[in-house]
């Protein structure tokens, strides 16, 4: 700056920033039209939830609540009428084994596939990762009777290994691309040492796939909670029974307790995949930027 003319400290000080373009305006434009179409539906929930039923139906869907008061009653009455203290419990089961197992079981698959030479290491990964391609839909009959025969049909270890088997797959790519890109030479200066492939695996691959395992981890997570599937199908009873399939029943039975009631109930269903995002969100983005 010292070394400008005053007729060019002149022009700085009177330049005026450039005008946006058409094409910018456009941009946030559409943006403002997405995030309103977003929020426009949640906050038809939130205000919905601090409504009373006969307030729910006498006033307009986006109108504030009189009060804040309403709120305790619906939560009471869907945690109960919903019967949501065990549906909540079974997911968190689910959910939480079922996506555990399955991380660490597909981080000791793509260990080999990724770091060992082996004949036709490339097929195991294709057939690992063929079964994805095909709807969930074509598994549910064989499943049925193959949990029937085995007497798996309603119980809890039944859901957790079901879970685990199928959230094995995508974490074995995500894995297995990870540690494709690290490099050869911790594994060389390992062996070197007298580190066994356990050891090498254990106490310096696993380390370092923290970030990868937690994203892929609260996908899984959160795939399992929202499945309706084959909860409806291979684990309905009132003691197996999953969250979002307590939704489904409490929706057909208590239809006359009001959406209000409904929404809450669904509202809570969420929070528990939204308190483990923000727990793990660190986690999350890291996996995110270096898978």
């Amino acid at each position: 700056m010292q070394n400008l003319s005053p007729q060019e400290l002149a022009w700085i000080a009177t330049a005026r920033p450039p005008t946006p373009s058409p094409l910018r305006w456009g941009k946030t434009l559409c943006g403002l039209a997405l995030a309103l179409l977003w929020l426009l539906p949640f906050s038809y929930v939130l205000l919905a939830i601090f409504k009373s039923s006969a307030e729910y139906a006498a006033s307009a869907p986006l109108s504030l609540p009189a009060s804040a008061a309403p709120l305790l009653d619906n939560i009471r009455m869907a945690w109960e009428q919903a019967g949501m203290a065990q549906a909540m419990l079974n997911s968190t089961l689910y959910a939480g084994i079922g996506a555990a197992l399955a991380v660490l079981l597909a981080a000791m698959a793509a260990y080999p596939l990724a770091r060992m030479r082996f004949p036709l290491r490339n097929l195991w990964f294709l057939l690992l990762f063929a079964g994805t391609v095909f709807p969930f839909q074509m598994y549910l009959i064989p499943l049925f009777f193959g949990f029937q025969w085995a007497e798996l049909l309603d119980t809890h270890l039944g859901m957790c290994l079901l879970y685990t088997a199928i959230c094995i797959p995508f974490p074995v790519l995500v894995l297995r691309n990870y540690m494709q890109n690290l490099s050869l030479e911790i594994d060389q200066a390992a062996r070197l040492d007298g580190a066994s492939e356990l050891i090498l695996f254990w106490r310096i691959i696993l380390p370092n796939l923290r970030g990868p395992m937690s994203a892929v981890f609260l996908l899984q997570f959160t795939w399992i909670w929202n499945d309706m599937l084959f909860s409806s199908v291979l684990g309905n009873s009132p003691e197996t029974r999953s969250i979002m399939n307590a939704l489904l029943v409490f929706q057909g039975s208590y239809a006359q307790s009001g959406p209000n009631i409904m929404l809450t109930a669904a509202v809570l269903a969420s929070l528990p995949t939204l308190l483990l995002f923000v727990l793990l969100r660190r986690q999350f983005m890291q996996g995110l930027r270096v898978s």
